[in-house]
């Protein structure tokens, strides 16, 4: 692990390749879960305020779910989250062929909206968990995203270039800077002792 003042990073973040990979995965972390996307206390206000501009872009089955549902809902952990169209893809996912895409994420693009999409998402597949003194920054490795592990091998791109803008939007630009001084020197320092 690596600390930087009271955030604690997980070495996989430094180490593991990453880039998202979509007409391979065809978008599946939007649709497989315990749970929709978390959200904080905020976001899940945001959602209903900018719900007026994002409701034209969905599905009409996501539309019905969210209406049903509520914008966000309460899931079995007590955490806020997006709901989920019949337990399985975010309410808020559209098809772009046969990939799911982020609907907020559409109306964001098209100047509809200034929120991107939960940070959650934009984040994935890196979790940040708060504790009372520090937070801890953990990659989560899942088999849906193993075309971007190929993808970010071939193309040298380690997990945190890769989320340089959630992580930024997460941490600051301060905190990602020495996070990428961080990553160097644990690189250099691999070379050395080989």
């Amino acid at each position: 692990m690596l600390r930087i003042d009271d955030t604690i990073f997980s070495f996989d973040i430094l180490e593991k390749k990453f880039r998202c990979n979509l007409p391979a995965c065809l978008g599946n972390c939007c649709r497989y879960g315990d749970s929709g996307a978390p959200l904080s206390a905020v976001e899940a206000h945001t959602m209903e305020e900018i719900w007026p501009e994002v409701k034209p872009y969905l599905r009409p089955k996501g539309v019905a779910t969210i209406e049903e549902k509520g914008k966000s809902i309460t899931d079995f952990e007590n955490d806020k989250v997006t709901p989920l169209i019949d337990n399985e893809e975010c309410a808020y996912t559209v098809y772009r062929g046969n990939i799911l895409m982020c609907g907020i994420e559409q109306a964001w693009t098209d100047g509809k909206i200034a929120f991107r999409k939960p940070l959650s998402c934009h984040l994935f597949p890196i979790r940040i968990k708060y504790y009372s003194d520090f937070r801890a920054v953990n990659y989560e490795e899942l088999a849906i995203c193993s075309p971007a592990r190929k993808t970010g091998s071939e193309e040298g791109i380690y997990l945190y270039e890769f989320l340089k803008e959630p992580l930024i939007r997460a941490l600051g630009e301060e905190l990602y800077k020495e996070l990428c001084i961080a990553a160097i020197e644990l690189r250099k320092n691999k070379t050395l002792k080989k």
